[in-house]
């Protein structure tokens, strides 16, 4: 690891407090021009005598804003402390993670992943525009029909075309032929220029696409393709429980990542990461923010630098060994449950690397689902699949109290 090191908690909290002293301070600065200010006293006590130990909490309340992308350019100089800490955030999570080569990446906290997921598609359809004088119609984001809605939401903010790619039933995998047969009809009606997102872990299922099987179909083909891994949910995951992971930078044909700090990784809600290589986010360049210093590249504009706190004192907490245990013993969970489930004969789907095992609705009665809050594909009576998800605060215990009520309704 280069740069993801285990801190002690003193030293976590003098980084953080030494980043705050490096941005404005709206209780003794005088700054006039800026359109912020620490969070109302009134109700958020900037004295409370917990905060000196609670460098996150003090974050919080001294309001950052690390509007601006802090990896490309300039940024507002009045917030550079916590601009820092985030930059340190996106070095450990492309460099460290992901296998980008240091100052070969850009990148931001995002709100969440499916802005994350937007920013990507919105560059790659300005860079078609901008290189080819693409017409909208002429491209097309392209991803599997288990792939987050969020691809759906840019098909419609961005005015370009989707296609969803069917996957088995069982395996949750796309067939060669069948993307193959997807992207040559595409083709003849008219797309040249294809945003492929390939998922590290859906939300679902937890299945992770075969990007080696799409870039061949696309290679082989000739086509004009962007490549971005949804690693909304597995971002934290995959790359830890699968050592020989491709969905990283030194894959090639990766042009940028998107994971989510708030699920995995425990931060508060409302903290995407999104990462793209050099040369690539300034096809978002918004040249009409000129009252921003280095002006901006991101979709949300204006973001909490307490976010970027949060993921910080996370990852400087645990280290990359202590990430590694942590994912160790989920993984262990999930797999005791798996065999549970192999025991009572119900058939379910896991990724071997990952930790969301999703049940066959027709094994499971509804009341034992809303009992223990399984979580359906579907709202509705068509429902055909329950997911449970191993996260930190699912232990074997609770795991066992689902298995002993299946074993009361499951004839042996």
């Amino acid at each position: 690891m280069q740069y993801w090191k285990k801190l002690s908690q003193q030293e976590r909290v003098n980084r953080i407090a030494e980043a705050l002293q490096k941005n404005v301070n709206f209780s003794k600065d005088t700054s006039l021009g800026y359109p912020a200010s620490k969070l109302d006293n009134r109700v958020f006590y900037d004295d409370a005598p917990f905060l000196k130990d609670a460098p996150t909490l003090q974050a919080y309340v001294a309001n950052p804003n690390n509007i601006g992308c802090h990896t490309f350019g300039t940024s507002e100089k009045a917030f550079a402390g916590t601009q820092n800490i985030e930059r340190e955030v996106l070095n450990v999570i492309a460099v460290d993670i992901f296998k980008a080569q240091p100052d070969g990446f850009d990148g931001y906290i995002s709100p969440g992943g499916t802005e994350a997921n937007i920013q990507a598609f919105w560059i790659y359809r300005n860079q078609y525009i901008k290189d080819f004088n693409a017409r909208l119609d002429e491209i097309v984001l392209v991803a599997s029909e288990d792939t987050h809605y969020s691809i759906a939401k840019a098909s419609n903010l961005l005015m370009i075309d989707s296609i969803k790619i069917p996957v088995n039933f069982d395996n949750r995998t796309i067939s060669k032929e069948v993307f193959e047969n997807h992207i040559l009809e595409a083709k003849k009606k008219g797309k040249k220029y294809f945003i492929v997102t390939a998922n590290m872990g859906t939300t679902m299922f937890g299945a992770v696409d075969d990007v080696n099987l799409l870039t061949d179909v696309l290679v082989e083909n000739n086509i004009i393709f962007k490549l971005h891994i949804d690693g909304a949910y597995g971002g934290f995951f995959y790359p830890f429980s699968n050592p020989d992971s491709v969905l990283n930078f030194e894959n090639p044909h990766v042009s940028s990542i998107t994971i989510d700090a708030h699920k995995m990784l425990q931060a508060p809600y409302g903290t995407g990461i999104f990462i793209c290589r050099k040369g690539l986010i300034e096809n978002v360049l918004t040249k009409e923010a000129e009252y921003v210093e280095g002006m901006d590249l991101t979709l949300c504009g204006s973001r909490s630098g307490a976010n970027a706190v949060a993921v910080w004192m996370i990852l400087f907490t645990y280290g990359g060994n202590g990430w590694f245990e942590k994912i160790s013993i989920l993984q262990m969970r999930t797999k005791w449950f798996c065999k549970e489930l192999d025991a009572l004969g119900i058939a379910y789907f896991r990724n071997p690397f990952m930790n969301i095992v999703t049940l066959k609705a027709s094994y499971i009665p509804e009341h034992l689902a809303e009992r223990f809050d399984l979580v359906p594909q579907k709202h509705d009576h068509t429902n055909q699949w329950y997911k449970v998800i191993m996260m930190e605060h699912v232990e074997i215990e609770h795991l066992t109290l689902l298995i002993d009520e299946l074993k009361q309704v499951i004839v042996l």
